[in-house]
């Protein structure tokens, strides 16, 4: 690995240890690592920042905050919440269902984990706690089922990934993530399943199919987002930046006008937030193109992909080692610039390998939601902790378990393609030659080339 490469690695990992925000450690790093290699890092950097947010495809991104903004403070939760309860409820330990379920639902229509946190959180932890729950396991609860509203669409995360990708379908990634996403749920469910019939927590009485309608007919209005984005999607009645808009002007006629949960002077408010936020995510693209041209100048996506493929012929292998290495990453990183710096390194070596870059943007996604629930940097947890009056040492051990479920439906999203592939093929998202084409789990055949690259 060369000198400007050593000189980036080194500058960027300092600034983190002194608890520089990430943005600015990445722009800085960049800056010193393109002085030395001899260009003018004030035009090289200032020209990939504003190529790097000048996509229409981030439009979207502004647009999905505010309407998440929009059903965190609408109203929307308590509805989802009721008509959960009256599916899984009776089960025994049923409240931890519920709360499953909601986090599910509420993130895939929020498209934000940490609002489905405090959202769904702020009125299920304390119910369970009520209910006699330990305290410690219904922020573990929260606390992971709501990373699953990341895979399920719409989501911001898959958005940038798309752009760090390099023209990736948005679409398709929506389409890619629902499956995983429920499968996520799924296997957050068996624990507590585990948990209720370990510690014999209560059931709710089983609702009647007049109340399951009437719980449906309540939510009904929150769950058509669902159906309005992604159908005009497939339907090819709008792009997914234009479902973004869609969804602002939905979630405010149903939580202004109709629910009327939100009064008008709280508006600005959210639109602040909203502001704040987009700039964040923006700064980190921004930053995050210059790094990546100076990588790609350094060859670290080719030195990387010599060293993984070098380690063994095995995808199995190599693929569990990019895992490990991005849970790793997800402890101490957040991840939106998770995904904009490590895409450009690990891309190339799972294309070799013969995995199509939607499966792998799904699996990096689903590894990167664990990351949301550990210490040091685990928003999610550090929301439902303070959310649950409880502390992050007293949760760690109940986490455990959920962190247990999280890995194997990673494994599972990883090592079965079909699972991210199946959907998105069958809505005409991704075309079955594309996917044939990606002889995923054979012998990387184009290794030499790769690792020959200047």
């Amino acid at each position: 690995m060369g000198t400007t490469a050593l000189i980036l690695i080194a500058i960027f990992l300092l600034l983190l240890a002194m608890n520089v925000p990430i943005a600015v450690s990445i722009a800085l790093a960049t800056f010193v690592a393109i002085l030395a290699e001899g260009a003018d890092p004030t035009i090289v950097v200032a020209a990939n920042m504003v190529n790097g947010v000048n996509s229409f495809a981030l439009l979207a991104i502004p647009f999905f905050i505010l309407s998440g903004h929009l059903m965190g403070r609408g109203g929307m939760a308590r509805r989802l919440i009721d008509f959960a309860a009256t599916l899984v409820g009776f089960l025994p330990g049923g409240l931890a269902y519920v709360n499953t379920l909601t986090c599910m639902l509420f993130g895939s229509i929020s498209g934000s984990a940490a609002a489905a946190v405090s959202s769904v959180g702020g009125f299920m932890i304390p119910e369970m706690n009520r209910k006699g729950y330990n305290r410690e396991f219904n922020v573990s609860v929260t606390t992971t089922a709501a990373t699953t509203g990341l895979l399920i669409p719409p989501s911001n995360i898959m958005i940038v990934y798309s752009v760090a990708a390099g023209s990736v379908s948005i679409a398709a990634m929506f389409m890619a993530g629902i499956l995983p996403g429920i499968i996520s749920g799924l296997f957050i469910m068996l624990v507590c399943g585990a948990f209720a019939y370990t510690k014999k927590y209560p059931r709710e009485p089983r609702s009647t199919i007049r109340q399951m309608l009437i719980g449906f007919k309540r939510a009904f209005l929150s769950l058509f987002l669902i159906v309005v984005v992604i159908g005009g999607i497939l339907a090819g009645i709008f792009t997914a930046t234009e479902a973004a808009a869609i969804a602002v002007v939905y979630a405010f006629l149903l939580t202004v006008l109709y629910y009327r949960e939100i009064k008008l002077r709280e508006l600005p408010e959210l639109l602040l937030q909203t502001g704040i936020t987009t700039a964040v995510v923006m700064l980190l693209i921004g930053a995050s193109s210059g790094m990546s041209w100076i990588m790609t100048m350094a060859n670290i996506p080719q030195t990387v992909s010599a060293v993984l493929l070098g380690l063994s012929d095995n995808p199995i292998l190599i693929l569990l080692t990019i895992n490990l290495l991005l849970l790793c990453v997800g402890t101490f990183m957040d991840m939106t610039p998770a995904v904009l710096i490590f895409t450009p390194i690990f891309l190339p070596v799972v294309s070799a390998l013969g995995m199509h870059e939607v499966h792998f943007g799904i699996m990096m996604i689903a590894n990167l939601c664990i990351g949301l629930c550990t210490p040091p940097v685990g928003t999610c947890l550090f929301i439902g902790c303070g959310v649950g009056q409880t502390t992050i040492a007293k949760v760690t051990k109940t986490m455990l378990p959920f962190f247990a479920s999280m890995i194997v439906a990673l494994l599972v999203i990883t090592y079965v393609p079909a699972v991210s592939l199946w959907l998105p093929v069958e809505t005409k998202q991704l075309k079955a030659t594309d996917v044939e084409n990606a002889h995923f789990m054979n012998a990387p055949q184009d290794t030499e080339e790769l690792t020959s690259q200047p």
